[in-house]
């Protein structure tokens, strides 16, 4: 079973999200929150695996509760800490972007219908990000800061503890290239290139492949709308 959070700050969207879950099989809806403080709260009590998350919430915001969960997740039976998924009216709302930053690991658009609310928690709580390469890229153009690109096969400085092998990785997700994609690019396994992806994450402290991707462009490693250099494609 999926254990899942439902954290909006309007009562018939939140009753409307959590009764479409509790009508899905394999998914129990673990508790409700009306707001970011609430949402903490609970994420302690219940550990789903999964929050729906509203970001403009009365009192503590969405972002600042995503960070503040995630924080507080160090859980004494080891388990993982929960993943959370972005509800947003905007496609283009800033705080989208400061929600990946905080360690989101995607993002659902409050008018998607039925089958896209189980799609997305399905594939958050499997462990991916939720972003199509479209979405990431006018995320990232519009509000991503843009410092001049490091030169050819030379890392930023931000990535210089990783090796050729695992920044051409990052290169690739920032792209917007699948894992299987890039192991066909690369000429090795989707195994390898999962534990490349795994080495990158660890040694740069991040906590999901959104926050990799930002990464990447906040370095300069991959920059948008920058003719002859790599962009994200879709």
């Amino acid at each position: 079973m999926t254990r899942v959070l439902v954290v909006d700050d309007q009562f018939l969207i939140r009753a409307g999200l959590a009764g479409l879950l509790r009508a899905a099989p394999g998914i129990e809806v673990v508790g409700e929150a009306a707001d970011g403080a609430e949402a903490v709260e609970q994420a302690a009590a219940t550990r789903p695996d999964v929050v729906l998350m509203d970001i403009r919430m009365p009192g503590i915001s969405g972002i600042t509760a995503t960070e503040r969960i995630l924080a507080g997740a160090d859980r004494a039976d080891g388990g993982a800490p929960p993943r959370i998924l972005v509800l947003t009216t905007f496609d283009l709302d800033e705080y989208v972007y400061a929600a990946l930053r905080a360690g989101a690991s995607g993002f659902l658009l409050k008018d998607a219908g039925p089958e896209r609310l189980l799609t997305a928690v399905a594939a958050v709580a499997a462990g991916d990000t939720l972003f199509a390469p479209s979405v990431t890229r006018r995320l990232i153009e519009a509000f991503a800061p843009r410092p001049e690109p490091a030169p050819a096969g030379e890392p930023p400085t931000d990535l210089g503890v990783l090796t050729a092998r695992e920044v051409e990785v990052l290169r690739l997700i920032a792209k917007g290239l699948s894992n299987q994609e890039i192991a066909d690019r690369l000429f090795i396994s989707e195994a390898t290139v999962k534990t490349h992806l795994n080495r990158t994450m660890s040694k740069l402290g991040l906590g999901s492949r959104a926050q990799a991707v930002v990464l990447a462009y906040e370095s300069g490693l991959v920059t948008p709308g920058r003719p002859g250099r790599p962009g994200l494609s879709g």
